[in-house]
């Protein structure tokens, strides 16, 4: 089960190119089309893909109404010819929304994403929704997002967390590189020190690429909050490791399933929240001989362990998919 991999219809990359777009966090776009993603899960053997928007999102258009009208027309596609579709596509897909934000000052887009994604939850039947680790520079626990981060809490929703290029010192590399993860670090620990974690809790919160590099820094990055220092005072031990909501969180695998990333989310969170991922299509060149798509994986779990991580957690998370798959 691929909890992180996405999709580009054809009238959604052609108005990227109107718009002169042609790459995302460094990389060309790549093709993709509902058989191409069958056809690769086939030759990998995974069962089924949850599928989302990566870098820019609708955020390039100018106007709220454009932003909106694109975003609808995403989420439309993807319920009618991947969550809902038919032939070799049945029953091999979910989707995260993409939600029309691009402009954070503009009232518009929040009440827009505040209605698409109970839309896109409750008509449509999506798994969740979405989400950038920031919008020009705003990063998710602003204030500018309580409306929308309320109704994600009133939805129970599922948000997967993927990054986008930031404003950064250019070394000459792609973004995907590092700078991808480096932003989901800076998203999650926004998150907990704006208490969005503790005030929205029924909100499920999934990051990409294993976190970042929020596992190896979660105790650095908790030493301002109250419990780290009590807990690391008094001599209590297992709790002063982290920040308690870091742990709560839920972590995909893609594009980092070798040991050193994994040991590091073990210490962070529990097995059960760990979701096997791939990144396709953007990931494509790591995926050329057919077989286990994350061989690296047996080096960090068990064998009851590695079986939750490649299925059972996101059948746990996902019961909509599952009840599509008749899992």
């Amino acid at each position: 089960m691929d909890v992180h991999c996405h999709h580009l219809p054809d009238f959604y990359v052609a108005d990227l190119h109107e718009h002169g777009i042609t790459e995302a966090g460094g990389k060309k776009l790549p093709a993709w089309s509902p058989q191409r993603a069958v056809t690769f899960m086939n030759s990998f053997g995974i069962a089924a893909q949850v599928v989302s928007i990566s870098e820019p999102g609708v955020a390039y258009l100018p106007t709220a109404a454009q932003r909106d009208a694109m975003a609808r027309k995403i989420n439309d596609y993807t319920h009618e010819t991947l969550i809902n579709g038919s032939g070799s596509a049945s029953k091999r897909f979910g989707g995260f929304a993409v939600l029309p934000l691009g402009d954070l000052d503009d009232s518009a887009d929040i009440v827009n994403a505040q209605k698409e994604a109970v839309r896109a939850i409750k008509v449509l039947g999506f798994d969740g929704v979405g989400l950038f680790s920031q919008y020009k520079g705003v990063y998710l626990g602003d204030n500018r997002l309580k409306p929308l981060m309320n109704t994600l809490n009133q939805l129970g929703a599922m948000v997967f967390v993927h990054p986008v290029t930031p404003v950064r010192p250019d070394l000459g590399l792609p973004a995907f590189l590092f700078e991808f993860p480096f932003d989901t670090t800076r998203a999650a620990v926004n998150l907990s020190y704006t208490n969005t974690f503790k005030f929205y809790s029924n909100i499920r919160w999934l990051l990409a690429h294993a976190g970042g590099v929020l596992p190896f820094l979660a105790y650095r990055t908790s030493l301002l909050q109250y419990v780290t220092p009590v807990m690391q005072n008094t001599g209590l031990g297992v709790l002063d490791e982290q920040s308690i909501d870091f742990g709560k969180l839920f972590y995909d695998t893609a594009l980092s399933p070798a040991p050193s990333a994994m040991m590091s989310v073990r210490e962070v969170a529990p097995v059960s929240h760990i979701m096997f991922a791939t990144d396709w299509p953007f990931a494509a060149e790591i995926f050329t001989i057919p077989g286990d798509p994350a061989p690296q994986l047996p080096r960090s779990f068990n064998p009851t362990e590695l079986q939750k991580v490649l299925t059972g957690n996101a059948l746990a998370q996902f019961p909509k998919l599952k009840k599509r798959l008749g899992a």
